[in-house]
């Protein structure tokens, strides 16, 4: 396997990792993220002006990447810059829609933002039978009543793709407008925005008809992106750390010359080391029959080894790493975040476990 990055992911890598450090310094996200619309609708517009969104969709679909490691390299960077526009709803929306392209366009160019409205207040990962129900009305037009709970990218979507359960049973999907929902935003605990949205006779098009084998891979993608998100908060973290270890004092000596948290630090970058290469074998498997196998695998792994960094980190740093103003504090919040969104660690052991995910 060649763990060496292609020089056009190379150059988006760099390309990002520059634009997010010149434009979402620690002090602007903390100014944005926590109060609505929870991200910078600026900022949004100078990623679609980078083709960043073409990047999570095909040649084929026209886009110029959409595979495993074009998101791997997209959703690092966005972690490492702890990053609150909500491109996961885009990445989901595009891979929904990629067979559609009136609708594919506007998500590439930015113009409008989905967010994927599938976890229930009673099922908030198990999206196969949800108590949204659709009433048809005539063609395509259908009208949907329920509540989506924990839609991430909720507070600053235009666009909602709703699943809902069909009159005769199988799972549809819907593309539902901003406003035709009722939407309570809020900020999630590490920032970003999300929401409730309340549907009630609400008019929705039907997209597709048996969402389930669709949706099922979206989510694994989604799944991928997130654990690259988590890589590249995670080597911030670890780079605060080692920076902390190395400069404040007790005892007349750097705290770093002790043993036992030369130990520990040692412990935690070689974890991340087994996460970046679970999010390795994941996109490589992006598009085989392994993938859904292989993105539980890696949602599973790297969402414990996320939570043992936030832990182990604010834990050496002292009373200093859960301060507001430091932003170890804020990575913390992120990592353990990025654990519960699209299944936590244990919803994806279990379907391991039942033989739900083949390969």
């Amino acid at each position: 396997m060649n763990f060496e990055m292609s020089d056009d992911r190379r150059m988006l890598s760099d390309t990002l990792r520059r634009y997010l450090a010149d434009a979402y310094p620690f002090e602007h996200r903390t100014a944005v993220a926590y109060d609505a619309p929870f991200h910078d609708p600026e900022k949004w517009a100078d990623l679609a002006e980078l083709g960043v969104f073409y990047a999570l969709v095909s040649e084929e679909c026209g886009g110029m990447g959409g595979h495993g490691f074009d998101i791997v390299t997209v959703f690092t960077e966005l972690g490492r810059a702890l990053c609150p526009e909500p491109v996961l709803g885009q990445l989901l929306a595009a891979s929904l829609l990629r067979d559609t392209a009136d609708a594919l366009e506007p998500i590439l160019d930015g113009s409008d933002r989905y967010a994927l409205a599938v976890g229930e207040i009673d099922a908030p990962y198990e999206y196969g039978t949800p108590k949204t129900a659709a009433t048809h009305v005539s063609g395509a037009s259908y009208t949907l009543s329920g509540r989506k709970t924990v839609v991430y990218g909720a507070a600053s979507a235009n666009r909602f793709l709703v699943t809902a359960s069909l009159p005769n049973g199988p799972l549809g999907l819907f593309n539902v407008s901003v406003e035709d929902a009722e939407v309570i935003g809020y900020s999630m605990i590490d920032g970003g925005p999300a929401g409730e949205v309340v549907l009630d006779g609400s008019p929705g098009t039907l997209i597709v008809d048996d969402a389930g084998p669709l949706l099922e891979p979206t989510l694994d993608l989604g799944a991928l992106a997130l654990c690259a998100e988590a890589l590249g908060a995670m080597e911030i973290a670890q780079d605060m750390l080692v920076d902390y270890l190395k400069t404040r004092k007790q005892f007349g000596q750097p705290i770093g010359a002790f043993q036992a948290l030369q130990h520990r630090a040692i412990d935690l970058a070689i974890e991340i080391e087994q996460a970046r290469s679970i999010i390795i074998l994941a996109a490589a498997a992006e598009g085989t029959p392994d993938f859904p196998k292989r993105a539980a695998q890696a949602k599973h792994l790297v969402g414990k080894i996320a939570r043992q960094v936030a832990e182990e980190a604010i834990q050496m740093h002292g009373g200093i790493g859960i301060t507001w103003e430091y932003p170890l504090s804020h990575y913390a919040k992120r990592l353990v975040m990025i654990d519960h969104q699209l299944g936590d660690s244990d919803h994806h052991l279990e379907r391991l476990m039942a033989g739900l995910v083949e390969g």
